[in-house]
Formats: C-alpha cells, structure tokens, sequence
C-alpha cells in the first residue's frame, strides 16, 4: 500500500471514531468542522432530521482574511452568531480526523467566547 492510500484510510478511520460518538440531536446539534489547505468551513447539523441548521465558510469572504487560524477564528464567531440566530446554544462538536490543535482549538475558542457551549 503507498504512503497516501494509507494515510487517507487511517484519517477515515479516526473520523469513523469521532463520529461513533458524537451525534447530534435537536436539543445539541452537531457543530462539524472542515479545515482544508485553504479554507475553513463550519455546520450545525441536525442528525435526527438530517438539516443543516447554520453554515460558514471562508470561501468567497472577503472578511476572512489573515492566516488561516486567524480565518478558522473567524468562522467560529460567524457560526456562533449564526447559530445563537436559528436559536442554538448547546452544540456537540465534531472535529472529524483532525487533532483538537491549531485551528480546530481556534475555531473552538471563538465559538465559545461567542457564546456556543460544548
């Protein structure tokens, strides 16, 4: 097996494990968070009933500007606002194969001090 087949299926792996246990309900939807090499994207989902409730992204936005944990900082505000919008508080958070570091931790903060509670 090459090196990129192996290390696309160990990420598949880990996501499978974060997301045997999280799940989101009506009362915690799931905050799922995608972090690219240029862009960071952000949803609150609605398990049970399959609906997107909130979405943000940094493509496209000229607001979203600076290093990419700056840009992650910025997309967890955005959903926060969104969220606390669509009258979400409580959020399970979802951060797929990524480690809980860097700007997964960022977007985290930012939710958080933007009122989001995980």
């Amino acid at each position: 097996m090459n090196n990129l087949k192996h290390k696309l299926q160990n990420r598949a792996i880990r996501a499978h494990r974060v997301r045997a246990t999280v799940s989101g309900t009506t009362e915690r939807p799931r905050l799922s968070v995608h972090v690219s090499n240029t862009h960071v994207s952000a949803q609150v989902i609605n398990d049970e009933t399959h609906a997107t409730i909130a979405a943000v992204s940094t493509v496209g936005q000229k607001a979203a500007t600076g290093s990419m944990t700056e840009k992650a900082a910025w997309v967890g505000e955005q959903i926060a606002q969104k969220a606390k919008a669509a009258k979400v508080k409580r959020v399970v958070f979802d951060r797929s194969s990524k480690l809980y570091h860097g700007r997964v931790k960022a977007l985290a903060d930012a939710a958080r001090n933007a009122g989001l509670e995980f």
